[in-house]
């Protein structure tokens, strides 16, 4: 494939102003790493091989996925931090990178700073499950039951996740008490749920459904703001008896800090355009996902304001992470 970063120079266009920038060397120059900063399948796992597959068609070298769990995710998005800025180490992160700004004492990195937001790449819903030995069958039963029971009932999710905050925000909305028990992922999480070690959890379609499907778990709410096209007849958590209620990850690609702009060019022009691709959209829709790019700017903003939005959410609900 050829590359941008030839003898003539990159014509990038911002904010609709067209400039012409030095491209410096060929890129990518080796092998590409995409750092998973969560444990095997779960949203952030599946998206990080199925966009380094898409990049190593594009870009003509391979990228290897390499697993970095722990922290929220955190751990994983420091390799990226601390790597050298030249967009041969990449990742796709989460709404869960953003409530950490908040939710840790001391966060490992800032991530408006230490991050170069590329693109955002799909926006997930969850849905909340119960195992089946629970004696409840809807959002409301669930609520009932945790009134009833004052923090006999616990829920598991990664701390900092969009999971775990959407379901402090189940306890602060219909002022009950269920009690966090912090994992390192979705998988381990539904390990849990599935041997019964667990009451219930806010999981991604892409972990949850083929449980649900075959009826190891129940799925009782989704957790976006309409009902999913997968499963139809699962009532929203707004329509359960908490009106208002809307909680969906996003998940976007980020390099190091001081990327050069040439780089984020290429690649956000290779994500997007991979993106939009027939296979790639309905793998994510079969998933309970939905293509959303945008250009770096865009994406930077997203980042800045889901920041904000979480942080009053997370103090209100006093999760905190030493």
């Amino acid at each position: 494939m050829r590359s941008i970063f030839g003898v003539l120079a990159l014509c990038v266009v911002t904010s609709g102003v067209a400039q012409t920038t030095n491209p410096g060397p060929a890129y990518p120059a080796k092998p590409l790493r995409m750092i998973v900063g969560q444990p095997p399948g779960g949203a952030a796992d599946l998206l990080n091989r199925l966009v380094g597959q898409k990049l190593s068609e594009r870009l003509g070298q391979p990228v290897v996925v390499e697993s970095r769990p722990g922290a929220g995710g955190q751990v994983g998005a420091e390799v990226v931090v601390k790597s050298p800025p030249d967009g041969h180490t990449l990742m796709i992160g989460g709404a869960g990178l953003a409530i950490n700004q908040t939710l840790f004492d001391k966060p490992l990195f800032n991530m408006t700073t230490d991050l170069t937001a590329i693109s955002q790449v799909a926006t997930y819903a969850s849905m909340i499950v119960v195992h089946p030995s629970l004696p409840v069958k809807s959002m409301k039963e669930l609520l009932a039951l945790a009134r009833a029971k004052p923090g006999a009932l616990n829920f598991g999710a990664s701390p900092g996740s969009a999971n775990h905050l959407g379901m402090e925000l189940v306890n602060m909305m219909a002022k009950v008490k269920m009690v966090h028990i912090g994992y390192k992922g979705t998988g381990p999480v539904l390990t849990d749920l599935l041997g019964g070690h667990l009451h219930t959890a806010s999981v991604g379609f892409p972990g949850a459904t083929p449980h649900v499907t075959a009826g190891r778990l129940r799925a009782i709410a989704v957790t976006s703001a309409k009902r999913s096209a997968l499963l139809p007849e699962l009532p929203t958590v707004a329509e359960s008896g908490l009106p208002g209620y809307q909680v969906t990850s996003w998940w976007g690609a980020f390099g190091p800090a001081r990327l050069p702009q040439p780089i984020v060019a290429r690649l956000n022009t290779e994500i997007r355009s991979a993106m939009q691709g027939d296979d790639v959209k309905a793998k994510l829709s079969a998933l309970g996902a939905e293509v959303e790019t945008t250009t770096p700017e865009e994406f930077s903003r997203i980042v800045t304001t889901e920041i904000a939005r979480w942080a009053p959410i997370v103090k209100a609900s006093g999760a905190k992470v030493n």
